[in-house]
């Protein structure tokens, strides 16, 4: 059910970046969009991994320059029953992680220095399975695809800005209405937010429990989860980008305070992670670490 409701969502992004060249250049910036948004869809594919990982200076690093990291993920990995994905650290002071990558053989799992340090080895282990299972869900994939859509929407939705300005040339009308491409410029990134921030949330429980089972106990995660959000209200990742900020395990961009990228967050409320977590846990009978 979850991966339907995805889809659909994938499906309405695409529809709203095609709209947006209908209401540009009529029929023909209809068709131009969606062979944008095909070309869009082909090239993240084949580079999700390496557009995410130079995005925050990610380094790939081997067992002999983290070997405590290097195993943990490999152990887990293998728990998990997939294959060992690349290790990479992103040099931040903020504790924070994402996954990314095309499918499980060619996935990469990113770690800040400042989750190092403020984690325990658990629920540092909690963490890395949160985002095992988002490459065993290949959520990894979508989140980027719906990440590159959505950046584009928000650029096209500039150009609107512009043509309502100074006018378009649409094929099918004897001129653009300038009130429709404002409007179009404004809504069209708001949709794609909220469409994008339900993607997310979609596949972030279910992570969480996934998680929790592989890393043996829930309690792991949900007590990662409270000390990663309490970092993140003071602080963020550099270079985090509201596009790509469904990607972590917490919003990257929650010390923003003010900014516009809170109004539509990509993750559920932490407490409401934590209280699932908690309840797993109790179900397998685990009331502590």
């Amino acid at each position: 059910m979850n991966m339907l409701k995805t889809t659909l969502l994938m499906a309405a992004l695409t529809g709203i970046l095609i709209a947006i060249g209908g209401a540009i250049g009529g029929s023909t910036g209809a068709v131009v969009m969606f062979v944008i948004s095909l070309g869009l869809n082909f090239y993240t594919y084949w580079n999700s991994d390496t557009m995410c990982l130079r995005a925050y200076n990610a380094r790939v690093i081997t067992r002999e320059e983290a070997p405590n990291l290097y195993d943990l993920v490999e152990r887990l990995a293998e728990r998990a029953q997939l294959p060992m994905p690349r290790v990479a650290i992103i040099e931040a002071d903020e504790p924070n992680a994402f996954a990314t990558g095309r499918n499980p053989e060619h996935a990469a799992v990113a770690v800040t220095t400042g989750i190092m340090r403020a984690l325990t080895y658990e629920e540092l282990a909690g963490v890395i399975s949160h985002e095992l299972a988002h490459v065993k869900h290949r959520d990894t994939l979508i989140g980027t695809i719906a990440a590159s859509i959505a950046g584009v929407i928000s650029m096209i939705a500039n150009i609107a800005q512009f043509a309502a300005i100074f006018g378009s040339n649409n094929d099918d009308d004897e001129g653009s209405n300038p009130l429709v491409l404002m409007a179009t410029a404004i809504i069209a990134p708001i949709a794609a937010a909220v469409i994008q921030m339900a993607i997310s949330r979609t596949r972030e429980y279910d992570a969480d429990a996934e998680g929790g089972r592989i890393c043996g106990n829930p309690l792991y995660l949900a007590n990662a989860l409270e000390k990663i959000e309490h970092y993140a209200k003071y602080g963020e990742i550099p270079n985090a980008k509201p596009e790509t900020s469904h990607m972590f395990i917490i919003n990257p961009l929650a010390g923003k305070g003010k900014s516009i990228a809170n109004l539509f967050s990509t993750h559920p409320l932490t407490e409401d992670r934590i209280a699932k977590l908690h309840e797993q846990a109790s179900q397998q009978g685990i009331t502590t670490v």
